[in-house]
């Protein structure tokens, strides 16, 4: 299903799409330069709450357009991200789930990383991320 994303929507929320982005980036390379892991900086730093709180303030703006997508994206990002930090995390505190727990961990990072980017490239053609 291809949905009618026609209207073009404001510069100011398109701005804020890319705020929204670089706040989520910010805390994923946070944790790539640090000793936490991506994922976790990413669930974690206060700029990625921020980043989700505006998606979700500022989603009903973006209906009809190709940004509502991108919201979608991000939110979506955060919470299947969220849920696999939780799986790592309860394999990691059984030894014997140490082995899945943590390779696991550095996977969802780079998904996290990889989506974030896909997201952003998307954004800058001015096209919805599917």
């Amino acid at each position: 299903m291809h949905l009618d994303t026609s209207s073009q929507p404001p510069n100011s929320l398109i701005k804020l799409v890319y705020l929204i982005y670089a706040l989520h980036l910010f805390s994923a390379v946070n944790g790539l330069l640090s000793p936490a892991l991506i994922v976790t900086a990413f669930l974690s730093g206060w700029p990625s709450i921020i980043a989700l709180i505006m998606s979700y303030i500022w989603r009903d703006e973006s209906v009809g357009t190709y940004l509502a997508s991108h919201f979608d994206w991000l939110i979506r990002t955060f919470w299947v991200a969220l849920v696999w930090l939780i799986i790592g995390w309860v394999l990691i505190a059984t030894v014997i789930g140490m082995v899945i727990g943590i390779p696991m961990l550095l996977i969802v990072g780079v998904w996290v990383l990889y989506r974030l980017l896909k997201g952003l490239f998307a954004l800058n053609d001015r096209k919805q991320i599917i």
